[in-house]
Order: C-alpha cells, then sequence, then structure tokens
C-alpha cells in the first residue's frame, strides 16, 4: 500500500525523537553497569510501571490476540488472562524480597539462596540460557509480528524488515542503556495506546460494520464475543479456562509472567528506590497490561471476522504475501491497512514503537545476564566499569543479529507462544517455593531446568513426528509437563543435600521471608547462635496474600466491567463496576496496613 506525505512524515517524527531520547540517556549509561543496567535505581515508580507495561505491549501482543479470537473467541484470551494471578503474586509477595535483595540482576539470586558449585553452575548456565536462548527466540517473535505488519502496510520484505528496526532498536539500547529504553518506553506506550484506541473507533465505524452495535450481532461475531467459554462444552472450556486459572498460572514460567517474579520485571523492581515503590510500579503494570489495553485489539480482531472471514480474503488483497506466514494473527495488520492518511501513519508509528520498547527492553536484560552473570562472574571478576559497559554493548548487538536471523524462521505468533509456555512447564511452583522453603537447593532448580526443556523437545518434535504417537492438544502436553517436571524436581530435591546452613541463614537475614518454611534453619540458627531472636519475623503472607487476591478481583472487574459497556450489556456492566470499586476500596486498606523495610 502507498502512504502519503503526512503518514511518512509522522513514522520519521517518531524515528527521530526516539534517537534523540535514547542519546540523551547516553550521558549518564556508560558511567557504571548501576547506570547501564539499573538506571542508577533512581526512577520514579510510574515510569518503571509504564516501562513495564510498554514491554509487553510488543508489536506480536495484537497479533496474538487476533489470531486467539479469530479462533477461540474472546474467551480464549484466558491463556493469557490467567496470568494476572502470578502478575498479582509477584506484586504483594515477592517484589519487596526482590529490592529487599539488592542485587543488579535476578540470577544473582542463585547464589545467595544456594550454595557450592551446583550454585555457581546455575547461574553462569542461565545467563546463557535465557540471557541468550530464551531471550532471541522472544526477540524473535517480536520481529516476526513487524515482518508481517511491515509486509502489509510498508511493502517491505523481512530482511528490509529487519534491518530497519534492528539499526534503529540497537542504537539507542547501546547509547542509552537500561534508563533510554525506561525514558522511550515511556514516549512509546503513550504513542502506542493513543494509535490503537484511534484504530480501533474508526474500524468499527467501517461501512462494512458500521458501528459496534452491528458488530457484536453479526453472524461472523455474534458466536466469538463471550468473555467466558460454554462451560456445558468441556473440550473447550478446560484448554481455554480451567487449565489455564487451575494450574498455568503458578506452574509456568513465561517471560514478564514468572511465578515469583524474575526477567525484566525482576530488573525494573531492582531498579526502583526502595520497596515501596517496588510494589507500586509493578502493580501499576499489572492493572495497566489487563484492565486497560485488551480492548482495542479485541474489537479491531471481531471487525477482521467480518471484512476478512477467511484466509483467503488476506491473500486476495495482498497476494504478496509468503504463504508461509498466511496465518490468522495476519488479519491485525491487514485490518489497519483500511485506516486513512494521517492516523495510518500515527498507527504504524504506534506498531514500530510497540516492537522496538520490547526488543530494547530484551536486549538490555539479555545483556546484563551476560556481563554481570557470566563475563564478570567466570571470565574477568576483576573488569572495571567502563570494561563492562562495552562489554554489554558489545552483547546487545550480538543478540539483535541473533534475534533477527531466528525471526525468518518462525510462521505465526502462537506458535511461539505455545513453544515458550511448554519449555516452562512445571518449572513455576519451585520458582514460588524457593523464597519460603528452605529445602529447595540449587540441585532441584538445574533439574526442573533440564526437565522441562526435555518434555518440550520430546512432545514438540518426538512424540509424534518420530514415534508415529498421535499428536497431543497443547493443553495434554502442558499438563503432562508440568506434572513430569515437578515430579522430577521434587525428587531431587530429597535426593541431594540441602544448601549450607550458614547460606541458609544469611539469605534469611537479609529477606526475611515469612517464617513458616524456614522453621528448621531459624531453631538451628538461634541454637548455635547465629541468629537473634529479634531477626525471626513472622511475615504478613496472608495479608498480602489476601491483597492479591483481591487485586485480581478489581482488575477483572475493571477488564470485564469495560466490555460489558461495550457490549451494551448493562446490567452485566454495573455488577462489574461494582466488583471493581468495592475491590479497590479494600485494596487501599490492605495497602495501608503493609509494612515496609
Amino acid at each position: 500500500m502507498n502512504l502519503a506525505t503526512l503518514d511518512w512524515i509522522i513514522i520519521a517524527a517518531f524515528f527521530a525523537l526516539t534517537m534523540f531520547i535514547g542519546l540523551w540517556a547516553s550521558k549518564k549509561a556508560g558511567r557504571s553497569t548501576k547506570d547501564f543496567f539499573l538506571s542508577g535505581r533512581d526512577m520514579p515508580w510510574w515510569l518503571l510501571g509504564i516501562s513495564m507495561v510498554a514491554t509487553t505491549f510488543s508489536a506480536d501482543t495484537p497479533n496474538l490476540v487476533t489470531d486467539i479470537v479469530r479462533k477461540d473467541g474472546v474467551a480464549g484470551n484466558w491463556v493469557w488472562w490467567a496470568f494476572l494471578l502470578t502478575g498479582m503474586t509477584t506484586v504483594f509477595v515477592y517484589a519487596k524480597l526482590w529490592r529487599r535483595s539488592g542485587i543488579t540482576t535476578d540470577l544473582e539470586f542463585y547464589e545467595m539462596r544456594y550454595s557450592g558449585r551446583a550454585a555457581t553452575f546455575l547461574r553462569g548456565f542461565r545467563a546463557l540460557y535465557l540471557g541468550v536462548f530464551f531471550n532471541v527466540i522472544i526477540m524473535a517473535s517480536v520481529l516476526l509480528a513487524g515482518i508481517k505488519i511491515a509486509g502489509i502496510m510498508l511493502g517491505l520484505s523481512p530482511i528490509q524488515t529487519v534491518l530497519l528496526v534492528s539499526v534503529v532498536t540497537v542504537s539507542y539500547s547501546i547509547f542509552g542503556g537500561l534508563r533510554g529504553v525506561i525514558l522511550t518506553d515511556f514516549f512509546q506506550f503513550i504513542l502506542s495506546m493513543i494509535g490503537m484506541v484511534a484504530a480501533a473507533i474508526f474500524i468499527v465505524q467501517l461501512p462494512e460494520i458500521n458501528g459496534i452495535e452491528n458488530l457484536i450481532s453479526h453472524p461472523n461475531v455474534v458466536g466469538k464475543i463471550e468473555l467466558f467459554p460454554d462451560f456445558t462444552n468441556m473440550e473447550v472450556a478446560v484448554p481455554l479456562f480451567f487449565v489455564p486459572l487451575a494450574v498455568q498460572w503458578w506452574s509456568v514460567w513465561y517471560p514478564g509472567a514468572e511465578p515469583g517474579g524474575g526477567g525484566y520485571i525482576a530488573q525494573r523492581m531492582l531498579s526502583a528506590k526502595d520497596e515501596k515503590d517496588a510494589i507500586r510500579a509493578t502493580l501499576l503494570f499489572n492493572i495497566a497490561h489487563y484492565a486497560l489495553r485488551p480492548w482495542p485489539w479485541i474489537l479491531i480482531a471481531l471487525a477482521s471476522l467480518i471484512v476478512f472471514p477467511e484466509l483467503e480474503g488476506i491473500k486476495a488483497s495482498f497476494p504478496n504475501i509468503s504463504d508461509n506466514i498466511l496465518k490468522d494473527d495476519l488479519a491485525f495488520p491487514a485490518m489497519l491497512t483500511k485506516l486513512p492518511v494521517g492516523l495510518l501513519g500515527l498507527v504504524i508509528a504506534s506498531l514500530v514503537a510497540a516492537l522496538m520498547s520490547t526488543i530494547s527492553t530484551h536486549l538490555n536484560w539479555g545483556a546484563s545476564y551476560i556481563v554481570k552473570d557470566f563475563f564478570v562472574r567466570f571470565i574477568d571478576e576483576d573488569a572495571e566499569e567502563i570494561k563492562q559497559v562495552q562489554i554489554g554493548r558489545i552483547a546487545t548487538f550480538v543478540l539483535m543479529v541473533l534475534a533477527a536471523v531466528v525471526a525468518l524462521a518462525l510462521s505465526n505468533a502462537i506458535q511461539a507462544f505455545n513453544i515458550l509456555l511448554q519449555i516452562g512447564a512445571g518449572t513455576g511452583l519451585l520458582f514460588i517455593l524457593r523464597w519460603f522453603w528452605w529445602r529447595i537447593n540449587a540441585y532441584s532448580e538445574i533439574a526442573a531446568m533440564i526437565i522441562s526443556f526435555l518434555v518440550a523437545i520430546y512432545f514438540e518434535f518426538i512424540h509424534a513426528d518420530v514415534l508415529g504417537f498421535e499428536p497431543l492438544l497443547d493443553y495434554v502436553k502442558l499438563i503432562w509437563g508440568i506434572v513430569i517436571t515437578t515430579i522430577g524436581w521434587v525428587t531431587v530435591t530429597f535426593l541431594t543435600k540441602p544448601t549450607d546452613r550458614s547460606t541458609l541463614i544469611s539469605f534469611y537475614q537479609l529477606i526475611h521471608p515469612a517464617a513458616g518454611g524456614w522453621q528448621p534453619v531459624i531453631r538451628e540458627g538461634l541454637d548455635k547462635g547465629e541468629l537473634q531472636s529479634s531477626e525471626v519475623q513472622t511475615g504478613q503472607l496472608p495479608l498480602e496474600i489476601l491483597g492479591m487476591v483481591v487485586a485480581c478481583f478489581t482488575v477483572y472487574g475493571v477488564l470485564f466491567a469495560t466490555g460489558f459497556w461495550l457490549y451494551g450489556n448493562t446490567s452485566s456492566a454495573l455488577v462489574a463496576s461494582a466488583v471493581a470499586v468495592i475491590g479497590g476500596f479494600i485494596l487501599a486498606r490492605i495497602w495501608r496496613q503493609i509494612k515496609f523495610r
């Protein structure tokens, strides 16, 4: 399609302003790794929260939501809505603990919590496993969305798209560090939200759709608008609702929704000024991520069922699109081509903003692992701060190159999503319990990591393709992965020696987790005089869990209320709104009772 001069001016202005912000932030980024990877620990909590939201608002996210809605309806979004439980657990239980640790990367946790060579190996291996392998897959799936959007809306080839996005993103990530990433995230998120809301409003008013009432009553859409699956059909309800809410949220490791916190979410919490700001930032992130953003994407996805009911329609409109990437997620950028001059340029800029905000965060996060948890820990422990920053910039560039190469091998967003879920299946419970159960050790984590990976490889490439068994449904593979991995790491935990007592005591003294699961360590520490009675704290775990539950009801209330108001379902909208208001009131009272150090 041909863009007007105004569209190109808007896009060019976006790139110019993004580069300016990144270069402006570079004044401080090169002074130390604290500045480059943690933005000096002086960023406001609301900036950190918005940065988290911007990172999870990637260009592939609306593609993924469109893929889900076209296949399983709005209710299909429970596969990621369920992660709100994970997010709110991080807010009320783990944010304080992470910030209390005072570490630079979350992988330093391993040698703080565990002991011996196993802990050292775990930190080094995961620096490469997560910082390179996992990180590259995530960035590649994000770039894939950019390839599809640029292919339809700009007529760019995959290589042209990858080169354009990579050069700009890697430039401000290298020079600006995390401060540059966070500041550009703020600008990019505001632009992304304005673009998506404006696009949804315009698309719903297209002549083919003629308003939201006609949209939700159209024969192609009417069976897709329910917020909950049909509970009389367990073949649909189990994978879409019960598995995500009952099992997936606590058992699966997924970037941005790690049980117990971790990854770039932990990086933002560690960048906060104090514990209170760490909680505020993650709370803002979860409210915005689940309650504020989904509906523009959902409305556009529903509209695509009318304009492009079948993939053949997309192919007919965009004949140059390769068949290997012609999937349901392509309907999202196809719908955006209906936008008028000016708004089209704004939306393209907002999608590029979403793409770059995610990639820039993953570049800085992955580079922090490579520098602090691999290079400094194993190669040059005495490396000066300036040298560490230089290595971080080199690592940023290399990660970008690897992600660009892998992006060309993927075909759709849901494919990458399912692969990542399967690889992390069964590890989540360990990440939740390691703060509160003294018996978990480094071998537990090594076992969980290896077993979950092997199980994922087996189900993805061997079970059906090599052995000839009937392919399993994704949720069945997920449950089997969780069961096998959990049994495996729990067994290894009891067959191996616990972490050294001195390490456990020093960890407890620094972090002060709830005392229940640390009683053997506490008793022995008190008996031997290594721990003082004044250092033993019961914690506020029941209050924190209550806060998590109330916060989930509050956010779901806002999410559902928005949907019901859009649908014109006034009675349900009033009920959901009441739940949100009452939940917010209770949440405010709980907040006043939380104690900080």
